[in-house]
């Protein structure tokens, strides 16, 4: 097993302002490509467009720090256009036509999931920002999001204990995460005594636009008290069901939403005063009051001004964004260790590398491929912002399979992997 390596970009940055253009790599260096798999257009363009812009802000950083084992980074964009299928084709394009050296990218899990195969076929490398529901292990992705026991089952316990929730409307858009997240949710609350007739589970398709027929159903479930909403609707279907939720009258007070996919890029595009009280469960927020935290988000808003990108100077971070961002350096950290970009070579060098992130230390799990995090949970401000209301006592460790769909603790294999000859 390697050991446990402690690295931090902070110092890159400082050398990053102290070098200036100066520490560009060389034109001659032959450059490593990596590639940026994010939909740019359709439902989950809301979400998933400033992962890609702070991927590339990585590589702006890392370039006028050196690059990586002398070579410039190169990072290759392609729009998979919220089309699940068209993932696969794409990682396969920047796999095969444009020899990437990893692939920072998706958001969904059936994006996730429709080019898992890719990767293992080709034993490629995926880092994958996003919170999921588990029940995956593959050795061709590294998870910098959350796994459920470090959002799903700590924002279920905060909805208990700290609001009294008795009764639960699981609501979802209609795909693998929301259905899978759910099951464990259920297995949990049924673990806590909470009956079948307090959990109501309903789905909707991406892209839904009318919830005024659900909403009316949420308030009539919350009409006795002690009912919340555990919401894992994706991309901007979120627009009208907090728009619709507040049209009815309904408030935080009256029955509390705890959403697992909306965070401080989402609440852009929403009139947020109506959602002020409503909670959401992640790993980072961009309230963290750390000076290098203080820097992330001055850095980014500079970059996107910079840049001319939409939102200049006003966009924000959130969990996703950090963790597509410390994605990038984890591989490099990785690939440096290594000292090469070999798929097999950083995957092992990866594994326990600790390191410094815009919301504070981590460490990548020592074999799961899994991040080990701290659990926060915010209350929605009517700024767009999030007050931080709970915080973990430390890094949690990540579980790739949730204990409450596998009592016995009997959990598949991994998948993929080095090449069998």
């Amino acid at each position: 097993m390697n050991p446990i390596v402690k690295t931090s970009w902070r110092a890159a940055l400082g050398a990053t302002l102290v070098a200036g253009a100066m520490a560009l790599p060389s034109r001659a260096e032959e450059p490593v490509k990596i590639g940026v798999l994010h939909s740019l257009s359709g439902t989950m363009a809301i979400s998933e467009t400033s992962l890609r812009d702070v991927v590339l802000m990585a590589v702006e950083e890392i370039n006028a720090a050196g690059g990586v084992l002398g070579k410039p980074v190169e990072a290759v964009v392609v729009d998979p256009a919220s089309d699940w299928p068209l993932f696969a084709e794409k990682a396969k394009e920047l796999i095969v036509n444009h020899k990437v050296a990893a692939t920072f990218g998706c958001w969904t899990s059936v994006s996730r999931k429709s080019c898992l195969p890719v990767f293992e076929e080709y034993n490629a490398l995926l880092f994958y920002p996003v919170q999921y529901e588990g029940e995956e292990q593959s050795l061709n992705v590294f998870y910098t999001g959350a796994s459920p026991n470090q959002q799903l089952i700590p924002a279920a316990e905060y909805m208990m204990e700290e609001i009294g929730s008795k009764k639960f409307y699981l609501l979802g858009t209609d795909y693998v995460f929301p259905r899978t997240a759910n099951k464990v949710l259920k297995a949990f609350l049924k673990s806590k005594g909470v009956p079948d007739e307090n959990i109501i589970e309903e789905y909707t398709p991406f892209h839904h636009q009318d919830y005024q027929t659900i909403v009316a159903n949420i308030k009539k479930f919350a009409a006795g008290g002690d009912a919340c909403v555990m919401s894992t609707i994706n991309g901007d279907s979120n627009v009208p069901f907090y728009k619709e939720f507040a049209n009815q009258g309904l408030t935080s007070e009256d029955c509390p939403i705890m959403a697992f996919s909306v965070a401080e890029d989402e609440l852009r595009a929403m009139d947020v005063p109506p959602l002020v009280g409503h909670l959401a469960a992640w790993n980072y927020f961009q309230s963290i009051d750390t000076p290098e935290n203080a820097k992330f988000v001055a850095d980014f808003k500079a970059y996107c001004e910079k840049n001319n990108l939409p939102g200049g100077a006003d966009r924000v971070t959130d969990d996703p964004i950090e963790a597509a961002y410390f994605g990038v350096y984890v591989w490099k950290a990785a690939a440096e260790k290594a000292g090469s970009f070999d798929v097999d070579a950083v995957r092992a060098a990866a594994y326990g590398l600790e390191f410094d992130a815009p919301g504070g230390a981590k460490k990548m799990h020592v074999s799961n491929q899994h991040t080990h995090k701290p659990v926060f949970i915010g209350e929605i401000l009517a700024d767009g912002q999030f007050k931080i209301v709970y915080a973990s006592d430390g890094l949690v460790e990540p579980d790739s399979y949730s204990r409450f769909l596998h009592p016995d603790g009997n959990f598949p294999p991994p998948t993929g992997g080095p090449k069998k000859l």
